[in-house]
């Protein structure tokens, strides 16, 4: 089974708290992704609850977003149409998201991973996969992922490929 993992393509992080012009750009990409993806496409959602703010990430980062049931917290409308498997995420690598690829019972043939932020929570999950699935290839579509800054961006693909993670 071929897999598609959408990281975190949620309001907050397009239009909302952390949006950006950056993020934007890949939408359209990402939608055409996921429409011609032949595999299983599995979502990602970052998941804050209302005491975010004394959460090391949020004394960190003071930005409220991404509030499990919030606008914010929802995929964006062009994608939520295929996000019919979703898995939420307290933190910038989900643990789980191996564990519920394994969960098919279905050989793993691939592992593309696509969206936001490139420099956060994509490389995060790209790094988890990698190490649980050391064999099967992993994948990071450049053109449908944005990160913070294009520099951070850049810095974060350079980053997986060091470790054979594949860079289209």
């Amino acid at each position: 089974m071929k897999y598609l993992i959408v990281v975190d393509m949620q309001n907050d992080f397009i239009t909302g708290s952390l949006g950006s012009d950056l993020a934007k750009a890949i939408v359209p990409s990402v939608i055409n992704k996921v429409k011609d993806f032949d595999g299983k496409i599995i979502f990602t959602r970052d998941t804050h609850l209302d005491d975010y703010m004394n959460t090391q990430e949020g004394k960190r980062l003071p930005v409220p977003h991404c509030i499990k049931n919030s606008d914010g917290w929802q995929i964006c409308d062009g994608l939520k149409p295929y996000a019919s498997i979703i898995i939420d995420k307290v933190t910038f690598g989900s643990i789980d998201l191996p564990k519920l690829i394994e969960s098919f019972n279905e050989p793993v043939e691939s592992i593309e991973l696509c969206g936001l932020c490139t420099d956060i929570c994509v490389i995060s999950n790209a790094m988890l996969l990698k190490a649980a699935f050391p064999e099967v290839p992993i994948t990071v579509d450049s053109s449908s992922c944005a990160g913070v800054t294009t520099e951070s961006h850049r810095t974060a693909l350079d980053a997986m490929r060091s470790v054979q993670i594949e860079i289209v």
